[in-house]
């Protein structure tokens, strides 16, 4: 595979190498606001916040948090939503020298602890409706102190009014009064207004982000990525979509900025195009989602399956109520991209949806579909720019293994991350350095690759069902039951079976309006599917346990069966 046979695959105009530039990611913000001072940064409900406006609030509130005690390497935590606050704190923290802990706002208590005391926040910045649980977080943590936002601070005049009046004490966003030593980030930004950015120097080499990942599947790991990591991984991305118009773009984001998908494919791939983001502080909102897309005609829309099929599958899209037709391009991320969705969407607003493949540890994208090339199904499709991808052998975890054969996916590329935070033994068993000299990142996936060095995920090494002896991967069985028409969703887990020590379960999802039998869908798998990868019981369910980004969780779909729940 040292050919690299996906290379002569590329599309017109995408480099085989990049030349990054040796500086600190809060570099596409400076050159936006240089190139493009006047053009919208951020549009939240219609109120515009400039990139020259963006640069110089996230440079007092930088100046603000080095007054406050932050010393360059320091984590700072930021658990809110997708709003112009988060960008704000996002680049504050960055030119501060500090790097970005973003937390899941949805999380309980317990699960805000871990990565706060794991990397010791001493600050943290949220919207004042999860105030009280991060108050409570603090109470078992090493949290200090809280920087508080209203969201109504970065909405339109008259649209605050009227969230003051109906909405605010209603959605648990009034807070009179701070907890002594928290503050409110407007007053910091109010008392900072002439400062200018921190005299601190961020080199390539020093710490970003750390991002927690794992939490639903075992202890959270901190993958921890320096400024040239996330440089890279965002310039890989641009150089995909050579045709974009730097300036002129708009991206719809949806996929939350705590997430690096959402961070690096969203919002630092955005900066790098001097592209306007339309902030959607939650995607399940569908309408909101839709008209935001058709009020300031989004260009790039990165999202998940998820988000796709909701969208066509909406009444008012169905009844034509939208106009999507200024979509051009959809990265599609984080759980498989079934044909089904990809065409639909297509269909509906004229764009391109490529699936692309990623992990926190490599923030955030290692492969992707072309653009204009040709989209295979059921591929992650090719390697970005400078990425090197082996597939290994599963059973000695260092045999190279040819094309066809199927293994596991390791990389080698200038995103892979620095470590884990504070686990030497998960960080050794993650980045190995092989027989050619190289560090490699094993990713746990596990994929073939074609004649054309595109790339087919099988599946999650650990997530293998071995019904009888033989293998079963989930995935190939949930591909099989969403060409059933009257499926929305579905995920397939291994149970315990007394006869052939594990057994394969559907949980499925109908369609509204539409009815299913266990024994029609059995009749349905068993033309598809060989004997042994049908499954022997199904649930059917209205909805799905998973992942902020839309994953559907399969363990714990059979957590929940082996505890007897529903």
């Amino acid at each position: 595979m040292n050919n690299r046979p996906w290379l002569a695959h590329y599309d017109k105009g995408v480099p085989q190498t990049i030349d990054y530039p040796k500086a600190p990611l809060f570099y596409f913000l400076e050159e936006a606001a240089r190139k493009y001072p006047d053009r919208a940064c951020t549009i939240f409900k219609g109120a515009v916040i400039s990139y020259k406006e963006m640069n110089a609030l996230s440079d007092h509130m930088a100046a603000a948090l080095v007054e406050m005690g932050v010393k360059k390497g320091d984590r700072v935590g930021i658990f809110m939503p997708n709003t112009p606050q988060f960008v704000i704190a996002y680049y504050g923290i960055l030119k501060a020298g500090g790097a970005v802990v973003a937390v899941n706002p949805t999380y309980p208590v317990d699960e805000i602890i871990t990565p706060v005391n794991d990397a010791n926040i001493e600050i943290m910045f949220t919207l004042s409706r999860f105030y009280d649980k991060l108050k409570a977080a603090r109470e078992r943590s090493k949290l200090k102190k809280i920087i508080v936002t209203n969201i109504k601070e970065t909405l339109p005049p008259f649209t605050r009014l009227l969230f003051t009046l109906v909405k605010e004490k209603k959605e648990g966003d009034r807070v009179d009064t701070l907890a002594s030593g928290d503050v409110w980030m407007k007053d910091l930004l109010a008392k900072h207004a002439n400062s200018a950015k921190p005299n601190v120097e961020v080199t390539p080499d020093d710490t970003a982000l750390f991002q927690y990942s794992g939490g639903t599947t075992g202890v959270p790991k901190g993958a921890v990525a320096m400024h040239r990591n996330v440089v890279a991984n965002t310039l890989q991305i641009k150089s995909w979509m050579p045709a974009l118009d730097p300036g002129n773009e708009v991206v719809l984001m949806g996929i939350p900025l705590f997430h690096v998908y959402g961070m690096v494919a969203g919002m630092n791939f955005a900066m790098a195009n001097g592209a306007s983001m339309v902030m959607v502080p939650n995607a399940r909102d569908l309408k909101d989602v839709l008209d935001n897309i058709s009020k300031y005609k989004a260009t790039i829309f990165p999202g998940v399956p998820l988000l796709y099929n909701g969208i066509n599958n909406h009444p008012d899209v169905k009844a034509g109520k939208y106009d999507l037709s200024s979509i051009k391009a959809c990265i599609s991320g984080s759980a498989p991209l079934m044909r089904e969705t990809k065409e639909q969407f297509e269909k509906l607003t004229g764009g391109k949806v490529f699936e692309g493949y990623g992990l926190s540890e490599a923030p955030t994208a290692t492969h992707c579909n072309p653009l204009e090339g040709e989209n295979k199904v059921g591929s992650i499709g090719m390697p970005l720019p400078d990425v090197d991808i082996k597939l290994i052998s599963l059973d000695d975890g260092e045999t190279e293994l040819a094309q066809g054969e199927i293994g596991e996916i390791i990389v080698n590329g200038p995103q892979v991350m620095k470590g884990y935070h504070n686990m030497p033994t998960e960080t050794a068993n993650s980045l190995r350095e092989m027989k050619d000299g190289k560090v490699w990142l094993f990713t746990g996936d596990i994929a073939r690759m074609d004649e054309d060095g595109y790339f087919y995920i099988v599946d999650r090494k650990k997530e293998l069902i071995k019904p009888g002896g033989f293998q079963v991967w989930p995935r190939e069985v949930e591909e099989a039951i969403m060409d059933h028409p009257k499926v929305l969703e579905v995920g397939v887990g291994g149970i315990p079976d007394p006869q052939r020590g594990e057994t394969v379960k559907a949980w499925v999802v109908v369609k509204p309006g539409e009815t299913l039998t266990e024994a029609e869908l059995k009749a349905f798998c068993k033309e598809h599917l060989a004997p042994y990868k049908v499954p022997t019981h199904y649930e059917f369910r209205t909805e799905l346990p998973k992942t902020t980004v839309g994953k559907i969780l399969r363990r714990e779909l059979v957590r929940q069966h082996k505890e007897g729940g529903k």
